[in-house]
């Protein structure tokens, strides 16, 4: 008798255990995409890089499919690829590149944050001074900006230095 209740609660163990085992796989764990610091930051290369070839479907191949742009110079928050094309199609024309000034960047499981100021300079020799915020995703198997804002600094830049 006292074999018997022995093994079975040795059973109900081991199928607690192979149960708890069966939810977990079952649960959708994901696995995390391994990055750090200077990987995020080649994804805004890789971006500013898809500017210069004045292909709006090479920025387009930098966002998700769901991905949003609240762009610089547009009223008009972006919501699907079609949206996305069609605001680059138009800020191209002017040949932007973009330098960072200062960034901070925070990485999550297949998310990382890029935020900080960057500086657009254009084919006229006009530059707009912009604070900005990716956020990326790991998409199947790439990072991918899911959400973009940009702003144009809302204090106007002295000679001598920053208004305040």
């Amino acid at each position: 008798m006292k074999k018997s209740l022995v093994l079975s609660a040795a059973l109900g163990v081991l199928s607690l255990t192979l149960s708890a085992g069966a939810l977990a796989q079952g649960s959708g764990a994901v696995a995390c995409a391994q990055t750090d610091a200077a990987q995020v930051s080649a994804l805004f290369d890789r971006w500013n890089s898809s500017l210069r070839t004045l292909d709006p479907d090479k920025v387009v191949a930098n966002y998700a499919p769901d991905g949003v742009l609240l762009p610089t110079v547009s009223n008009k928050p972006r919501t699907n690829p079609a949206e996305i094309r069609e605001y680059f199609v138009k800020f191209l024309k002017s040949k932007p590149q973009g330098k960072i000034d200062q960034r901070i960047i925070k990485i999550g499981c297949n998310v990382a944050q890029d935020v900080g100021t960057y500086t657009f300079r254009f084919k006229d020799g006009g530059t707009v001074h912009a604070r900005y915020t990716y956020v990326y995703e790991w998409v199947n198997g790439q990072w991918l900006i899911a959400h973009h804002h940009s702003s144009a600094m809302p204090e106007v830049r002295k000679q001598s230095g920053i208004s305040s």
